[in-house]
């Protein structure tokens, strides 16, 4: 493998990676990556891993073998380790891979102050990683998107300050965020909420149900997917009466269609399905997301009216379609679980039914036209009850579920 050519190859896919270098590790190759902050700003893009792998990495990965693709990467909050002549000094950069230092905490942030040390107090409970002023939520403190949304609403309770995710993308670390609060301040009067609280909050939003479009969709689609795809379906009687999150893998745009075709009708009349504003909300889609059932979110902006308008569907004791890897397998792999899903679970109570897609990715890999006519079968799971368990634990049950069907 030609390395610089590589990195250089990745560089040119996307804007917001600023220096990489590629080491070798344990007969692997990962990714050491310093992005360029100030485009991720102007963009307003606060969940910067997912940015980068799918807008970069994923990118390149389809361009070459399976065997010469980048799996593993890590994102470094400041710039990468050099040596005087200017190249990258990767003893360093493995070191730091293979050693978690943790962070200085120095007396630039006034971590008595009230206020200060009330936001501290807060975030600690969102992250086990040491404080430093220097921290990024992100990268250093591994807060996601569930996260954001705590901190956000904590912030405007408790101090009367309004972060969004324009705000947020350009002060995403700690003494930066803590430096506008303290501008913006308003009062002081610490107050944290459940999750229950958030997510129960009056959206005044509606549902809009579709049934004659779902009844159409389901009519011409499945004896289309049957004939192209021999297309099998079991376990639906599985499904529950009540209402339930419906939790399939993704491996291909195809993946929405199928389920959807896959339900019985009287199920899929009191079902939603969620999908991404970004793709569903313009273009030759957008006719689907406003007479599909659909509901749209966007993790890079209004992530509380996101959450808030998802757990619509529970709220009138509908089912709602969530994919919890939250993005298509681009590798046909099974990608890391995020936890949004269990979290709405644990809050309305009601189980979770996964779902194993197999054949879709051979059917429509990312970046293909047209799908190939590759056996593909769709088959629901028993359901998984949310009982007490952790938003973490919930959700490692529904994968392996679903790992169980990949052995």
């Amino acid at each position: 493998m030609d390395i610089n050519k590589v990195q250089k190859r990745i560089i040119s896919l996307s804007k917001y990676i600023k220096e990489i270098a590629l080491l070798e590790r344990e007969g692997r190759y990962i990714a050491c990556i310093y992005p360029d902050f100030q485009a991720l700003q102007d963009q307003l893009i606060i969940n910067i891993r997912s940015e980068i792998l799918w807008y970069g990495l994923e990118l390149y990965n389809m361009e070459v073998p399976p065997q010469e693709g980048i799996r593993e990467f890590e994102i470094f909050s400041s710039p990468l380790a050099k040596k005087p002549d200017g190249s990258y000094d990767k003893e360093k950069l493995l070191a730091q891979l293979q050693k978690e230092l943790p962070l200085d905490v120095n007396n630039s942030l006034e971590i008595q102050e009230p206020l200060c040390k009330a936001l501290c107090s807060f975030i600690a409970t969102l992250t086990p990683k040491e404080l430093s002023p220097d921290a990024h939520f992100e990268l250093d403190l591994g807060l996601d998107s569930l996260d954001y949304v705590a901190l956000f609403t904590y912030v405007e309770e408790s101090f009367g300050v309004v972060i969004d995710e324009e705000i947020f993308a350009r002060h995403m670390r700690l003494e930066e965020l803590y430096r506008y609060i303290k501008k913006h301040q308003k009062f002081f009067a610490p107050k944290e909420e459940s999750w229950g609280d958030i997510i129960h909050q009056d959206l005044k939003e509606e549902l809009v149900y579709s049934p004659v479009i779902l009844t159409l969709y389901k009519t011409l689609l499945y004896p289309l997917f049957k004939l192209y795809f021999s297309f099998d379906v079991q376990g639906v009687e599985k499904i529950p009466h009540s209402s339930c999150i419906i939790a399939p893998t993704h491996e291909s745009m195809l993946d929405g269609f199928l389920i959807e075709s896959s339900l019985p009708y009287k199920t899929l009349y009191n079902t939603f399905f969620l999908a991404y504003e970004g793709v569903f909300g313009k273009g030759m889609l957008e006719p689907i997301s406003k007479h599909g059932q659909l509901l749209l979110i966007d993790a890079n902006k209004n992530l509380k009216r996101s959450m808030q308008r998802a757990a619509l569907a529970l709220k009138a004791k509908k089912n709602i379609v969530i994919f919890p890897e939250g993005a298509r397998s681009r590798d046909g792999k099974l990608l890391e679980f995020r936890p949004f899903f269990a979290m709405l679970a644990k809050e309305f109570n009601v189980p979770i039914v996964p779902v194993h897609i197999d054949g879709s990715f051979e059917a429509l890999r990312a970046g293909a036209l047209l799908p190939r006519p590759v056996k593909i079968k769709v088959e629901y799971l028993d359901p998984i009850e949310p009982d007490d368990l952790s938003y973490e634990a919930l959700s490692q049950k529904v994968r392996s579920a679903i790992e169980q069907k990949l052995l």
